[in-house]
């Protein structure tokens, strides 16, 4: 989360840099983690469940070779959470799916007729089967069950299998096999990294090899992905979670510093950004971020994160600060300003939206403001959206063509192909004309 190079230039006013972040690449591949991965997507393709199996046991400490979960199983592993955590879940669970209903209730098929004769239309149609990776390694994310399998069952998926890494002595972590349970995937296996994308989509679990490939996790599964891309569909590819907030004079800086360290503290490399036109508001927050650090319990996380890709810019005027966060394009986005409507109507850079001060990203990373967490980072808002019930959709076209409209079509494509020198196009459409004649 950079400002790009000819960025200042554009300005038509002035900002300052209250913080910087360290002055290093920002993440990027690792050659030794592409090397490692294709070595094991080749290995696996060649030598199927039993190369599986392998690195499950190298990686992740797995000997059975047992690796599906049973409806039981996960009926057990809900029962030992408590109430209260999984009418949490519960919650969670249902708002994703509430807001992934309203989205897919406004994709609907359609068909027109653009001229006499000529008729045209769109089908939606979900993909065949999802593959979800449900990461649980720092931390068990619970909720990415729910942007993931839930939302794919909305569009009307037939089948998702999912996949988390064991933990806690071998076995998975039952909240989050609850909360796979709760978003409705229909098998589910305890299989980590590569290996659990590679037999996904090999088809080595007993299914057919998966359409699509979705969910969170670290270097090796998000290159996973990359490699397996093409052979099924994936998400998007994220790197290390972002926040920016966009603050002016009448933002808390106990809440605009409580929320960026909430992000912080994804991990050691998870940037955290404030552009502000207060430069009070932007030197308060920065002094309010080193007094939280000093009680926080991930501090070791998100101390780390702050320090080096923490940054605080001060901006002009309200059209400079929305240029520059537009310019950073973050994966979150949280405004807390007295003009919030300016801003929504003005940006247009961002993975998902948090308005006033009463929302913060958490409530949307652990489901329950319903709106999906697997966004894009890196500057990907730029050009990208999260992942939402249309990405499980095919959108299919279709067309039909009537006698009447033929002589029309086929002139203008005739002309066209003989242009282009396509014998065999112009051919198809010739005879068309000849036969309606």
């Amino acid at each position: 989360m950079r400002l790009s190079p000819s960025t200042p230039a554009q300005l038509s006013g002035s900002y300052h840099v209250l913080k910087a972040a360290a002055d290093r690449p920002p993440a990027q591949r690792d050659p030794a983690v592409v090397e490692r991965v294709s070595a094991m997507l080749s290995d696996i393709e060649r030598n199927g469940m039993d190369a599986v199996l392998r690195y499950a046991r190298e990686l992740d400490g797995t000997e059975s070779r047992d690796v599906e979960l049973t409806a039981a199983d996960l009926e057990r592993a809900g029962n030992a959470l408590s109430g209260e955590l999984r009418d949490a879940l519960a919650l969670g669970s249902e708002r994703t799916s509430a807001f992934a209903r309203q989205q897919r209730s406004r994709l609907t098929d359609f068909e027109t007729q653009l001229a006499p004769g000529l008729t045209t239309g769109v089908r939606y149609v979900p993909v065949n089967s999802v593959g979800a990776y449900l990461p649980a390694g720092r931390f068990p994310l619970l909720a990415g069950a729910f942007m993931t399998i839930g939302v794919a069952k909305v569009a009307g998926v037939p089948s998702v299998l999912a996949s988390t890494p064991p933990s806690r002595g071998g076995s998975a972590d039952p909240a989050v096999l609850h909360a796979a349970r709760l978003s409705g995937a229909d098998r589910v296996f305890v299989l980590g990294g590569v290996q659990a994308l590679a037999a996904l989509a090999f088809g080595l679990l007993g299914e057919p090899p998966v359409d699509m490939l979705v969910g969170a996790g670290n270097a090796y599964v998000a290159e996973a992905k990359r490699q397996l891309f093409g052979r099924v569909a994936i998400d998007l590819l994220a790197g290390p979670s972002e926040v920016a907030v966009l603050a002016d004079e009448t933002a808390d800086p106990v809440l605009v510093a409580a929320d960026l360290l909430g992000q912080a503290e994804h991990g050691p490399d998870s940037p955290a950004a404030l552009v502000t036109t207060s430069r009070r508001l932007g030197e308060n927050v920065i002094d309010e971020i080193d007094r939280q650090l000093a009680d926080l319990a991930t501090v070791d996380i998100a101390g780390p994160a702050w320090a080096n890709h923490g940054s605080v810019l001060w901006a002009s005027d309200q059209s400079v600060a929305a240029r520059l966060m537009d310019d950073l394009a973050p994966e979150h986005l949280e405004l807390q300003t007295a003009d919030d409507e300016y801003y929504l109507k003005t940006l247009r850079n961002y993975g998902s939206l948090f308005i006033g001060r009463w929302s913060t990203v958490a409530y949307s990373d652990k489901g329950m403001a319903g709106t999906n967490h697997v966004l894009p980072t890196a500057g990907g808002a730029k050009h990208s959206a999260g992942l939402s019930v249309s990405r499980f959709l095919k959108p299919l076209t279709y067309q039909r063509v009537e006698r009447l409209a033929t002589p029309e079509l086929a002139g203008a494509v005739e002309v066209i192909s003989a242009y282009e020198g396509m014998a065999a196009h112009r051919a198809t459409a010739t005879l068309r004309k000849e036969y309606q004649q």
